[in-house]
């Protein structure tokens, strides 16, 4: 487990509780039908979990769920709320992702793109709020679209915007958008937090989604550790409502490209939440990097220590 999960752990000492069950994920190898407990295949029926989402259904007070950061990401889209999933001070719920990516993106179907003119193709999306669209895994390059314009924009090769609720892209050359590496979000949140205490969330990449990398609302005494959000709509973490949340050495930026107004940040506030953000970079790239909606919402910002490194971009 990562130093900041112990840290906290030992921070209050375990006492005479006894340790929560441990949940091994594993996207290539594992089993939903497996037990779980171990992550490495045993015998039939004994290995790793194939899906977070099964470790989530099995998994209750004061359990860990460990994933295996196999180079493939996690595409699914989770929710963890209540007490299933909560902990105690000394022994929260773990959520331990291991270097890994859980990524709500998928490719864009072949049949779903029709010419327009010239090198521009164009496609509808599902969802018309929010748009994005990826380019080998990362958010093309948008360009803004005047909504009482008849037509889309002028665009450039590799680039993309979002017109009366059609997406354009601009192929190079002789080229088809069946060529290019092209998704779209087909989640809306990668994790929903609610009402879940004392939780960890760490080590994870969390890319790809419509709307918000993390959203957490009514969550108590929450902790991201090591997280980076990137490439979400709106905005890579949410606090909302009661929450009370701690971003701890947490990388967002790059998020919230499906916006058509300001109506993102890399960072987003809302309701009586607090948050405290410590030894975190939040790059205001694409997004303000923090937003709070309404008065009541509270922040505190440890800046990185003098020395100290940021996160990784």
């Amino acid at each position: 487990m990562k130093q900041y999960v112990m840290a906290l752990l030992l921070a209050g000492g375990l006492g005479s509780w006894a340790e929560g069950a441990d949940y091994y994920v594993n996207n290539k190898m594992g089993d939903d039908a497996s037990t779980g407990g171990f992550a490495e295949y045993q015998e039939p029926g004994i290995g790793p979990l194939r899906t977070i989402n099964e470790a989530l259904k099995r998994a209750g007070f004061a359990d860990r769920v460990i994933l295996a950061n196999t180079g493939e990401p996690y595409r699914e889209c989770l929710s963890i709320q209540r007490c299933n999933h909560s902990g105690l001070p000394t022994l929260p719920f773990v959520l331990e992702g291991n270097g890994a990516t859980l990524d709500g993106s998928q490719p864009v179907p072949a049949y779903a793109w029709e010419a327009y003119k010239g090198n521009t193709a164009r496609f509808r999306p599902h969802k018309k709020t929010y748009p994005m669209l990826y380019l080998d895994g990362k958010p093309a390059e948008r360009v803004a679209a005047d909504d009482t314009a008849l037509e889309p924009p002028t665009l450039q090769p590799l680039q993309w915007c979002y017109h009366h609720q059609w997406v354009y892209f601009e192929v190079e050359q002789l080229k088809m958008p069946q060529d290019y590496p092209l998704s779209m979000p087909i989640h809306d949140v990668g994790i929903t937090i609610y009402k879940a205490q004392q939780l960890v969330v760490a080590d994870l990449t969390v890319q790809g989604f419509r709307l918000d990398g993390i959203n957490a609302h009514d969550a108590t005494y929450t902790l991201l550790a090591g997280v980076t959000c990137r490439g979400n709509g709106r905005s890579g973490v949410a606090v909302s409502a009661a929450s009370r949340i701690q971003l701890r050495n947490v990388l967002l930026g790059n998020n919230g490209q499906g916006a058509e107004s300001t109506d993102s940040a890399q960072l987003w506030l809302e309701g009586r939440s607090q948050t405290v953000v410590q030894g975190s970079h939040l790059v205001a790239n694409t997004a303000p990097d923090i937003h709070k909606e309404g008065p009541h919402a509270l922040l505190e910002v440890i800046p990185i220590a003098a020395g100290e490194e940021a996160p990784n971009e």
